[in-house]
């Protein structure tokens, strides 16, 4: 989850396993699987009906929709394995849910699990610079889904390398029809435009590299509208101490994790 070193043992002696918070928080209703699944797609569908309409308003606020419910929401699960599919499914919304966002699904898992082995460490590709500060990870966005990608090639297995190759192919098939595409040129440019926030998003706000432990190098969020409005992907200290929680049971898995963290000295981050 972390490089290891003596401060993140010493943090994770004082955790609770697994088995002791409740195992239940590896299940997940499938109303809850379903929904997870849908909603990138219902999003994106959204965003093509509003536009056609002419209600820009509408149809932006389904963009924005669709960029949380991809790389944020559902694409995460099914990066960590959390929703209990089976692994070829798994593996095939994977790519069809980022390629919404014209986005490398196999490219995301290999730099995102290497950030939980190795955050703070300066070579995490996907968050080191981020996490140095708002301006920094401002300025990391533009080119970051490219830099990812390269740095994943090299170290993609037989498989990874062909699911990347068939998601950078089709990427590569979307943009060069952008090109004669009005509708689609739009498109294309507000999902790359938007994907350039993700640094900002996912990393600066979230995480505190100042921490020289597992408990400090990220963020304990605790509240009621705010973490309900992000469906409850606040819980970020939570998801990196125990990444195969499914989203869905973060705010639970919070809750039982309160007074061991108070215990430990985690002061979380109010919000409203």
């Amino acid at each position: 989850m972390f490089h290891h070193d003596a401060g993140a043992a010493e943090s994770h002696a004082l955790l609770p396993t697994l088995r002791d918070l409740g195992r239940d928080l590896l299940t997940v209703s499938s109303a809850q699987r379903a929904l997870v699944v849908a909603r990138p797609f219902l999003a994106c569908l959204g965003y093509w009906l509003c536009a056609a309409l002419g209600r820009w308003p509408a149809a932006l606020a389904s963009l924005a929709g669709m960029m949380f419910f991809t790389y944020t929401s559902s694409s995460h699960e099914y990066v960590h394995r959390t929703l209990g599919l089976p692994r070829r499914t798994n593996e095939l919304l994977l790519a069809m849910t980022e390629l919404l966002g014209l986005r490398s699904g196999h490219a995301f898992r290999i730099t995102h699990l290497h950030h939980h082995r190795r955050f703070p460490h300066p070579d995490d590709v996907e968050a080191f610079a981020a996490s140095r500060g708002f301006l920094r990870a401002l300025a990391t966005g533009p080119g970051h889904q490219t830099r990812l990608f390269l740095w994943a090639w090299r170290r993609a297995d037989r498989a990874e390398r062909a699911w990347m190759a068939g998601e950078a192919t089709a990427i590569a098939s979307v943009l060069a029809v952008a090109l004669v595409v009005r509708p689609l040129a739009v498109y294309a440019t507000l999902v790359v435009l938007g994907g350039w926030l993700y640094p900002l998003a996912t990393v600066w706000w979230p995480h505190r590299a100042a921490g020289d432990t597992a408990l400090t190098h990220t963020r304990a969020f605790r509240g009621h509208f705010v973490p309900a409005l992000f469906l409850h992907h606040t819980y970020h200290l939570e998801h990196h101490l125990y990444p195969m929680v499914a989203a869905a049971n973060w705010r639970t898995l919070a809750r039982r994790l309160d007074p061991y963290l108070a215990r430990a000295g985690v002061a979380p981050v109010r919000l409203p």
